[in-house]
């Protein structure tokens, strides 16, 4: 990619490139935008036990819980206008993104990516597209991945969406798994930086040994497509094996980005870790000696949107000012695989969005359970 002949100073390094003279790959790929869509439909726990045996109380007391959002649109849409809000914050063109990945496990399609259909909607005909499925842990994922194609030179300002539309895939008879998870999407854009902010370090992991603790069987190539049932696509999930080792394999991931850094727990000033459960998020917080008041929290709103779960949480910790100019943000994730991550964004020095975008979603005028009314007759 590089002749030898290379200025190694400062925090950027500048080679001589044979295609186009200058060939410029950075040290740090900060973030400058950010932005979140969730659907406008609520469905409350009061909802959920009009068609599941289950209560407010029992929700709340094992999930943290109170009530999560259903899409009307494709997960495209949600994640088109996480793009477009993030875009505006950072003051930049759809014609200026040149990196677009969307961190999902809930395509619109399984050809093309969803990607593709969200750089049609988007307007981003300059951007190399693709879909990063990581489950839960795809946001960070997505994350470390444009952050080193950036700092490698190739590419100058990159889009990166965790969207989600998780009640498609809901069987309304496994209420262990309709209570917990919900939609939306949130997005945030890099850009290369001369100042050490960005995501500084990661490290990512996976424990395929227990994959089938967080499944959805039929939704592939594996499964027999001339079945009857094969169109049912149930996310089958098995709780106590995912808290067992969602602590255990975050803890693991956060410790080796510390160590990698030479920080402290101390020097944290917040950490957004994937919103899956109310329990396991404060139990992360006690092995990592940090207050829940130093910790995003917004499972009871949302439930789990995997892989938007910390974009949409980052998204607020700058509405409501808890990261600041300089702030060390600790996220930390797990998911389907069983897929596990976590990285240290040191943020910017800029909070506030440069510029606000229009993007909408399309009305809607159902309620969620109207929305979710033949899958629950279906499948309920």
């Amino acid at each position: 990619m590089c002749v030898p002949n290379c200025d190694l100073s400062g925090s950027l390094i500048v080679c001589a490139d044979k295609h186009n003279g200058i060939w410029v790959m950075a040290k740090y790929a900060n973030i400058t935008g950010w932005g979140k869509c969730m659907p406008p439909a609520v469905m409350t726990n009061e909802d959920m036990a009009t068609v599941l045996d289950t209560t407010d109380e029992w929700i709340k007391t094992r999930t943290g819980i109170s009530e999560r959002r259903v899409s009307h649109v494709p997960m495209s849409d949600l994640a088109a206008v996480a793009g477009f809000r993030a875009l505006a914050a950072a003051a930049a063109e759809p014609e200026e993104v040149d990196l677009l990945i969307v961190a999902t496990c809930t395509p619109d399609t399984v050809i093309p990516s969803t990607a593709a259909h969200v750089q049609r909607k988007m307007g981003a005909v300059k951007a190399a597209v693709f879909d990063l499925n990581a489950g839960c842990s795809g946001f960070i994922y997505g994350l470390a991945v444009a952050t080193a194609m950036l700092r490698s030179g190739g590419y100058r300002k990159a889009l990166v969406i965790g969207s989600e539309r998780i009640t498609w895939f809901l069987n309304w008879s496994l209420r262990d798994t309709a209570v917990l998870f919900g939609d939306g999407a949130g997005a945030v854009v890099v850009e290369p930086s001369e100042r050490e902010s960005g995501l500084l370090a990661s490290h990512l992991g996976c424990e395929g040994d227990a994959l089938d603790a967080l499944l959805v069987p039929n939704f592939g190539t594996a499964g027999n497509r001339f079945v009857e049932d094969y169109a049912t696509f149930d996310v089958m999930f098995d709780g106590r094996e995912i808290f067992r080792r969602a602590v255990k394999g975050m803890a693991l991931e956060v410790r080796i980005v510390m160590e990698e850094l030479g920080l402290e727990n101390s020097d944290i000033d917040l950490v957004i870790p994937h919103q899956a459960n109310e329990r396991i998020i404060q139990s992360l917080a006690n092995h990592l000696g940090v207050p829940m008041e130093q910790v995003a929290l917004n499972i009871g709103s949302y439930g789990n949107t995997s892989a938007a779960t910390i974009p949409v949480a980052m998204c607020e910790a700058l509405e409501e000012g808890r990261i600041r100019p300089g702030s060390n943000v600790l996220l930390a994730a797990f998911g389907a695989g069983l897929t596990r991550g976590a990285g240290l964004v040191r943020w910017g020095e800029r909070t506030t969005p440069l510029g606000e975008s229009d993007a909408e979603l399309p009305p809607c005028d159902q309620t969620a359970l109207e929305i979710m009314s033949e899958a629950i007759k279906r499948t309920g």
